[in-house]
C-alpha cells in the first residue's frame, strides 16, 4: 500500500482534520491553487465545513480553483452530479469567484466532454504534455469504492490502461456514463488524498494493504506525496 496512513477517530473529525490541512496548505501557496475534487458523502461533510463560520474566513478562496476528478454524465441539476452536490454544500455559500469553478461538461456527447474538459485541464496548465516537476494539481481528493474504483476509474475498464489522454469518458461499469481524469494527471499532483470513512470500507482497505495489484486506487502513484485519511471503521486492521 502506497503511501502514508492517519486513522481519525469518525467522519466528522476526518472532515475537520482535513479542513485544516486543506486551509493550511491553502493558505501557505503564493500563487494559485488547484484542486481537484472527489464525490460522495466524506467529501461532502468536508465541503460543508470549509463553508462553515469556523472556516469560511480563513480560507483563500480568491486564490483557489475547483477542478473535478470525475463526474456522472448527467446535467448540472441532477441528484446524482457531483457538480451539484458541492455547489449545494460549499460553492453556493462560500466567496468563490465564479471564474474559479470548472466543472466537467455535461451537454454534448461523453467523447466532446471529455475532449473540452482535458483542453480546460491543459489551458490550466499551460501545456499539453505533464511535466513530473510541475505538478497540474496542489491538491487531489480521492474517494475509495468498496471494488476499489477511485474517481471513475472502475475495475476492469479499459479507461485503466489510459496513459494519452488527460480525462476519458466511462461508457460501462456502471447504469450510467461517467467522465473521469485518468491517472497520468491524477498522478500529477503535489499532494494525492484518499478520504475514506465507514465499515464498508474496511474489507477494501485490507486488499490495498495486502498488495493487492488489481485494485485500481492501488496504481494511484503521485509525483508528490499519497496521504490516506481513515477513520476508525474503515480502517479496521490497517
Amino acid at each position: 500500500m502506497n503511501g502514508r496512513i492517519e486513522v481519525l477517530p469518525d467522519s466528522a473529525a476526518l472532515a475537520r482534520h482535513v479542513a485544516e490541512w486543506m486551509t493550511s496548505a491553502a493558505l501557505a501557496a503564493k500563487d494559485t491553487f488547484r484542486v481537484s475534487l472527489s464525490g460522495g458523502s466524506t467529501p461532502k461533510a468536508l465541503f460543508a465545513l470549509l463553508a462553515s463560520d469556523a472556516f469560511v474566513g480563513r480560507f483563500p478562496w480568491s486564490r483557489v480553483s475547483w477542478y473535478w476528478g470525475d463526474e456522472r454524465f448527467v446535467p448540472y441539476d441532477h441528484p446524482e452530479s457531483n457538480y451539484r452536490m458541492t455547489r449545494e454544500a460549499m460553492l453556493s455559500k462560500a466567496p468563490v469567484p465564479a471564474a474559479n469553478i470548472h466543472p466537467v461538461p455535461a451537454d454534448g456527447t461523453p467523447d466532446d466532454a471529455a475532449a473540452r474538459y482535458e483542453r480546460t485541464l491543459q489551458a490550466a496548465y499551460g501545456a499539453t504534455v505533464l511535466d513530473p516537476a510541475r505538478p497540474m494539481f496542489d491538491i487531489t481528493l480521492l474517494g475509495l469504492g468498496p471494488d476499489g474504483h477511485t474517481a471513475s476509474l472502475l475495475p476492469g475498464e479499459p479507461v485503466l490502461q489510459e496513459r494519452k489522454r488527460w480525462v476519458a469518458a466511462v461508457s460501462h461499469g456502471r447504469p450510467e456514463v461517467r467522465i473521469t481524469m485518468t491517472y497520468p494527471v491524477i498522478d500529477s499532483s503535489r499532494q494525492v488524498a484518499f478520504l475514506v470513512a465507514g465499515k464498508e470500507k474496511a474489507a477494501i482497505l485490507k486488499s490495498l494493504r495486502d498488495g493487492n495489484p488489481d485494485v485500481p486506487a492501488a496504481r494511484v502513484k503521485p509525483v508528490g506525496e499519497l496521504v490516506w485519511f481513515v477513520d476508525r471503521a474503515a480502517a479496521g486492521q490497517v
